[in-house]
């Protein structure tokens, strides 16, 4: 198949570029913390052009950390060892054997792709877990029940995130390496725990200062209650949307988390379409909107 980007006249191609120039100033030495999940990440296709969009980034001068999930890739595995996935409120439950499964899965299989897809593309990636230079301190997640605030669910090895520190992911953007974590925190007594991949990007984000948190999803941003994109939006107004129900489902605790990087001092968050292929360049480093921004102020 045609790449179509060779199909571009010259003289476009020039204006593209020319067109980028202020975003690469104004972000160069920056942090972007990129929440890597959905279609992008199962898809080859997307999967290369993930890989080549964090690859220029770090290239231009931006600094790349990349956090993954990879809810379908466990599920499957589960699957395999004839075990069935079980789910209260949205957050898996997780007992020894299935933490086991969670660790070899993210750490192993898919840190291990997509390290190796940004190797290809002409980087230098590192797989990280919370482990690895004590970067993700957890504890037990007390899970209250939406129903009754008295009442607490136990989903077992999921974990709530004590600290970050942020040293190992640090060294490793001054020898100009693109840091992938898997989200694992690890307990006092040296326990494993399962960490929702957002919450660990948006932590991540806040603590290294980033410029930008992105949240690739399967979803073209947030939408209105007429299904709109809403491309620009404050604080104040995500709060608004939860408060009339416009934001509710599997996008609550996506944007919460995005809520809380944008209140935490990270300066824009921005929820994109990872169906879309080179979504995070097109947002980043054009005028156009590809996604939902939601500004600290």
């Amino acid at each position: 198949m045609t790449d179509p980007v060779l199909n571009i006249p010259p003289r476009d191609k020039a204006e593209i570029l020319a067109q980028a120039l202020p975003y690469i100033r104004k972000f160069h030495g920056k942090t972007m913390v990129i929440k890597y999940g959905g279609n992008a990440m199962t898809d080859p296709a997307l999967q290369a052009d993930f890989a080549e969009d964090v690859v220029l980034l770090k290239l231009v001068g931006i600094n790349p950390v990349v956090v993954h999930g990879g809810g379908p890739q466990i599920e499957a595995a589960l699957k395999r060892l004839g075990k069935t996935g079980q789910f209260i409120q949205g957050m898996r439950v997780t007992d020894a054997e299935t933490m086991e499964v969670v660790e070899w899965v993210l750490a192993g299989e898919v840190q291990q792709d997509i390290v190796g897809l940004i190797n290809q593309a002409g980087g230098k990636a590192v797989g990280l877990t919370g482990r690895d230079g004590g970067l993700i301190r957890a504890q037990k997640l007390k899970m209250v029940d939406r129903h009754d605030p008295s009442l607490f669910h136990d989903v077992g090895q999921v974990g709530d995130i004590v600290s970050i520190d942020p040293g190992v992911v640090q060294a490793l953007q001054d020898d100009a390496f693109i840091p992938v974590i898997s989200p694992i925190g690890f307990g006092e007594d040296n326990e494993s725990y399962n960490i929702n991949a957002d919450v660990v990007a948006g932590k991540l984000a806040t603590v290294l200062k980033a410029e930008k948190l992105v949240l690739l999803t399967n979803t073209p941003g947030v939408l209105d209650k007429t299904g709109k994109l809403l491309t620009d939006l404050s604080a104040r107004e995500i709060d608004d949307l939860f408060a009339d129900g416009t934001i509710s489902g599997g996008m609550l605790p996506k944007i919460e988390g995005a809520l809380d990087a944008a209140k935490s001092g990270v300066n824009a968050v921005h929820i994109i379409d990872g169906r879309v292929p080179h979504a995070m360049l097109l947002e980043i480093l054009t005028e156009q909107a590809f996604g939902t921004m939601i500004r600290a102020r």
